[in-house]
């Protein structure tokens, strides 16, 4: 590995562990970075998992003051997070990786209409709620368990690609939680971390040989920086600010997905 090709692969680890602790897309800046060095997608999709968990825990630990009180709903989230990236680190182990990549571009888009509609999903609850005698902020057996049943599908998605799942994640959250977008930001770093760890576990674990991890190392080093530095500027953004963050990193990521 040539020093240029250290520098950029630190600084792409760098970019994506921002962009995760913010928006949730940054494997399209390692992902696509590893691959035009020469490395085989699955050997680069291993090592950038492994890689991005530093991020994932500087970014989490940037928004533990907004994680405070989510507890009760998060114990349903990470059981269901976990056992979906378990099972998405496996298939990564079992089928051709055009079994899951041909549908990211589809459920891309799905995440950011979700993100865009959020708001208004999220007043015609609290009108359905009030008119049914309920606290708007309330949390029925139905979301709740909508709620699970996504966290464990973008988890299956999370463990297999990772490319963009927080943004399925607050798509996800923002259809279905009355909560804000700094507070569900919080829960998306959290959840995308655990995914992430599963998934590096499971491919240390079974395919230790396959995993650059000089790579892995440069791309945690940029990405402990990186998560640091965009938890500390992301939680400054208003709603609308971040909310318009996720969409145009979410069509930049959707271009290069559709381009690639």
């Amino acid at each position: 590995m040539s020093a240029v090709e250290m520098i950029v692969i630190a600084v792409a680890g760098f970019c994506a562990g921002g962009i995760n602790a913010i928006v949730g897309s940054g494997t399209l800046v390692t992902f696509p970075t590893l691959v035009a060095f020469g490395y085989p997608p699955v050997v680069a999709t291993m090592s950038n998992a492994v890689g991005l968990v530093a991020g994932g825990v500087s970014g989490t630990w940037g928004y533990r003051r907004e994680l405070r009180g989510q507890w009760d709903r998060l114990r349903w989230q990470i059981p269901a997070s976990v056992l979906g990236a378990a099972l998405g680190s496996w298939l990564l182990l079992r089928l051709p990786e055009q079994a899951f990549t041909t549908i990211v571009p589809v459920l891309l888009v799905a995440a950011l209409v979700l993100v865009v509609t959020g708001p208004r999903i999220q007043t015609w609850a609290r009108a359905r709620a009030e008119a049914a005698g309920r606290t708007p902020d309330h949390v029925g057996t139905g979301r709740m368990l909508a709620l699970t049943a996504g966290t464990f599908a973008v988890g299956v998605y999370g463990g297999y690609f990772t490319a963009a799942q927080g943004i399925l994640l607050i798509g996800v959250m923002g259809a279905l939680l009355p909560e804000s977008m700094q507070r569900m930001n919080a829960a998306k770093n959290l959840l995308s971390l655990l995914v992430n760890v599963v998934a590096a576990v499971a491919y240390t674990t079974v395919a230790f040989d396959r995993i650059d991890w000089a790579a892995a190392g440069l791309i945690a080093v940029g990405s402990l920086v990186g998560g640091s530095v965009g938890a500390r500027y992301g939680r400054r953004l208003s709603p609308t600010a971040l909310r318009a963050a996720i969409v145009v990193l979410g069509v930049i990521g959707l271009w290069r997905l559709l381009a690639g």
